[in-house]
C-alpha cells in the first residue's frame, strides 16, 4: 500500500480499499443488467417453480412495460441537460461552485444539493446534482482544489440514493394520497392515507433532516485527500470539458446563432421563420403559463414527472428563444440519452420476471413473516431494499410490495404510513449499488459506473446502521 492510500482517516481509507475492487471488477451497466437477468431468472426456477420456458415469457411480457417511463427519462435527461447548459443558467450553477474553499466542502454542498432538491422531486435532483457534480469538479480542478471527482459524482446521486422517495414525488406515499387507489379497491385500505400521515409526518421529516445531516458528515470524512484524490481530468478529456464551455460562451454572445450563420439580410424567409424570436416566444411562454396554471389549481399535487418535463422544454424554449437553435442544441443532447434507451427494456425485463413469477412478493413475505411490531420498520426497509436491486423502480416494486407491507403492517398494529416510509427508505436506498439510476449522471458527468460506484456502495454500507437506528428509535 502507497503512504498515500495509508494517510488519511478510517473512511478515507476504507472508501479507498472499497472503490479500488469495484473499479476493477464492476462490470458496466449493461453487463450489470443482464447478470441480473439471469440471477432472476434462476431464482424464479429454484423459489418459485416457474417453468424455464415460462420464465422466458415472463421476460419478454415484462420487457416493455418501462417504454412510457423510458421516454420519460429520456426527455428529463435531454431538457434537464439543454436547460442547464445555457450559458445564463450554467452559469447560476458555477457560482455556487466557487462557495467550497477544499475537495471536502465541494463534495458536502453537492450531495446537500442533490438530496434537498430530491425531496422536493427526484427528477430535478437527478439532472440538477449531475450538472453540479461536473461543474464542481471543473471549478476546482480550475482553482486548484483537491476534489475527488468519483465521490462528487456519488454526492450528485444522493438525492436518488437517499432523499427522493421521502419527499413530494415519492411514488409510494403519493399512491396512498389518490383517491380510490389500487389498494382500496383491493380492499386493503379502507380510506386514502393523506400525505399529513406519510411525507408531512413527524416521523418522516426527522428523518429526512436527520439523514441529510449524517450523509453530508459521511461524505465530508468520506472524500479523499491529498494525493489519493483525483480531479476531473483524471476521468473526463479535458478538451471535452472546456471546449465545450468556450463554444458555448461562444453561441451566447451571438446576436443571431443560425444554422448556416448568415447575415439578417441574407437569409431566407425559412431561417427567419425557423430562427423567429416571436414565434419561439409565443410557444413558450403559453407552456409556462400551462406550467403555472397546474400549480394554481392543484398546488403540490400537480409536481409529477409529466409536468417537469414539461416545464422543462417549454422553459428551454423561452430561454432559448429561437425554434431552430433550440432543437439543434437537443441535439447535442441526444447521445447522452443512448444509456438510458438500451438499458430500460432489460431491467423492465428482470421486473417481469420478479413481477409475474411471485418471487418479489415471496421475498417480501419471507420477511415479514419474522418480522415483529419492534422490527417491522427495519424489515419493510430490508424487503424494498432487496427488490430494489432487480426492480429499480418505485412504483412498480410499490404495485407488487405494497399489499405485503400493508397487510403485515396492519397485522402488527404499525401504522400504515410509517410502513410506508420505511419501505421507501429502502427502495431508495441500495439505488447506491444499482447503477440503474445513475445512468443520466454517468452520461452528464462522463465518469464510468465502476469509477464511482464503489463510493456508492461505501455509503451504502455506512447508511445501514444509522438508518436501522433512525428507522426503530425516531418516533411516530
Amino acid at each position: 500500500m502507497s503512504t498515500a492510500a495509508a494517510d488519511g482517516n478510517l473512511l478515507e481509507r476504507m472508501g479507498d480499499g472499497i472503490a479500488n475492487v469495484v473499479e476493477r471488477w464492476m462490470p458496466s451497466p449493461f453487463l450489470f443488467a443482464i447478470l441480473l437477468t439471469y440471477v432472476a431468472y434462476v431464482a424464479a426456477l429454484i423459489v418459485e417453480g416457474t417453468g424455464p420456458f415460462e420464465t422466458v415469457i415472463f421476460w419478454f411480457d415484462g420487457f416493455w412495460i418501462f417504454l412510457e417511463f423510458a421516454m420519460q427519462m429520456t426527455l428529463i435527461l435531454m431538457t434537464g441537460f439543454v436547460v442547464a447548459y445555457h450559458p445564463r443558467v450554467n452559469g447560476i450553477l458555477r457560482s455556487l461552485t466557487e462557495i467550497p474553499n477544499d475537495g471536502k466542502q465541494a463534495v458536502v454542498l453537492v450531495g446537500f444539493v442533490a438530496m434537498a432538491l430530491a425531496w422536493v422531486h427526484w427528477g430535478l435532483s437527478l439532472i440538477i446534482g449531475a450538472i453540479f457534480a461536473r461543474e464542481m469538479g471543473k471549478t476546482a480542478y480550475k482553482n486548484g482544489i483537491n476534489a475527488h471527482y468519483p465521490v462528487l459524482c456519488v454526492a450528485g446521486y444522493m438525492g436518488l440514493g437517499l432523499t427522493w422517495h421521502w419527499g413530494l414525488s415519492g411514488s409510494a406515499p403519493l399512491l396512498l394520497a389518490t383517491d380510490g387507489n389500487e389498494f382500496i379497491d383491493l380492499g386493503i385500505l379502507d380510506a386514502v392515507v393523506p400525505a399529513s400521515a406519510t411525507i408531512f409526518s413527524t416521523y418522516a421529516l426527522t428523518l429526512t433532516v436527520t439523514s441529510i445531516i449524517f450523509a453530508c458528515l459521511v461524505l465530508y470524512l468520506l472524500a479523499p485527500t491529498g494525493d489519493r484524490a483525483r480531479d476531473i481530468t483524471a476521468f473526463v478529456d479535458e478538451s471535452d470539458l472546456f471546449d465545450d464551455e468556450d463554444a458555448a460562451a461562444e453561441a451566447a454572445e451571438a446576436t443571431d446563432p443560425v444554422a448556416d450563420g448568415g447575415e439578417e439580410a441574407d437569409r431566407v424567409p425559412a431561417d427567419r421563420i425557423n430562427n423567429s424570436r416571436i414565434i419561439g416566444g409565443i410557444i413558450a411562454l403559453t407552456g409556462v403559463a400551462i406550467v403555472g396554471y397546474q400549480f394554481a389549481t392543484a398546488g403540490l399535487d400537480a409536481l409529477t414527472l409529466n409536468l417537469v418535463n414539461f416545464g422543462f422544454l417549454f422553459v428551454g424554449l423561452a430561454i432559448y428563444t429561437r425554434p431552430q437553435y433550440y432543437r439543434e442544441r437537443f441535439g447535442e443532447a441526444a447521445s447522452a440519452a443512448a444509456g438510458i434507451i438500451l438499458l430500460f427494456p432489460f431491467f423492465a425485463g428482470i421486473q417481469g420476471i420478479m413481477n409475474f413469477s411471485g418471487l418479489s412478493e415471496t421475498i417480501a413475505e419471507g420477511l415479514f413473516a419474522i418480522s415483529t411490531p419492534e422490527t417491522f420498520p427495519v424489515i419493510a426497509w430490508l424487503a424494498a431494499a432487496i427488490v430494489n436491486v432487480f426492480v429499480p423502480s418505485g412504483g412498480g416494486e410499490w404495485i407488487v410490495l405494497g399489499p405485503s407491507v400493508i397487510e403485515a403492517a396492519q397485522g402488527h398494529g404499525v401504522p400504515v404510513g410509517q410502513a410506508t416510509m420505511a419501505y421507501a427508505v429502502g427502495d431508495a436506498h441500495t439505488n447506491l449499488l444499482n447503477p440503474f439510476w445513475a445512468l443520466p449522471l454517468l452520461a452528464i458527468t462522463g465518469i464510468k459506473a465502476r469509477q464511482m460506484f464503489g463510493y456508492g456502495i461505501a455509503m451504502l454500507l455506512l447508511l445501514i446502521p444509522f438508518l436501522a437506528v433512525a428507522l426503530t428509535v425516531i418516533p411516530y
